[in-house]
């Protein structure tokens, strides 16, 4: 996923040319202004934290929402992919580091989330999403790594959302699926 946070159109789509087949947006305004300036078509991710206030809007620019943080905000999503006649993809975003600072579910209470999410008929769960804490060697995020996989395969879903531009190659071995990339696509 190209990170296209604070990134122009014009630089997207270059992103797009270089063979970039899904961005990544963290806010819905700078989303809301840049999209309609796109030429080439491509797939859109959200992938920063999501207000329920905004769900509509998110529901309309995206095609996945990977940081559905709450039960709250999934109820509202599906509240509103089903006003607007959609069945909307997302990705449950784990709290894998406990950070008091960083969004998410606890790994502990995923099991009822879960099973309480599956029920929202305009919802498809395709996987979990992490942001792991910033480490100057990027091993250091390797067990995070290791549990976000376990979790993926635990309750047999098919995404696994994690790595940045610092420890992507790590999140590669222990098996995202996507890796968010942004500094390292763009300067």
């Amino acid at each position: 996923v190209a990170v296209t946070k604070n990134r122009s159109p014009e630089e997207i789509e270059k992103a797009i040319a270089a063979g970039a087949t899904i961005i990544g947006e963290n806010k819905i305004q700078e989303a809301k202004t840049k999209f309609p300036r796109l030429k080439s078509p491509i797939k859109k991710h959200f992938i920063g934290h999501l207000q329920t206030n905004k769900a509509k809007t998110a529901v309309e620019l995206f095609d996945m929402i990977e940081s559905v943080d709450s039960l709250k905000l999934a109820k509202k999503i599906d509240q509103e992919a089903g006003k607007q006649n959609k069945i909307m993809p997302i990705l449950l975003q784990i709290n894998i580091a406990k950070d008091p600072n960083k969004y998410g579910f606890n790994e502990d209470k995923l099991a009822p989330i879960l099973k309480e999410i599956k029920t929202l008929p305009n919802l498809d769960i395709r996987g979990l999403m992490a942001i792991v804490p910033y480490y100057d060697d990027p091993e250091e995020a390797r067990p995070h790594f290791q549990k976000m996989y376990t979790l993926k395969e635990e309750f047999d879903l098919k995404e696994l959302s994690m790595g940045m531009t610092n420890d992507y190659l790590v999140a590669i071995k222990e098996g995202a699926t996507l890796v968010r990339i942004g500094r390292a696509l763009f300067e």
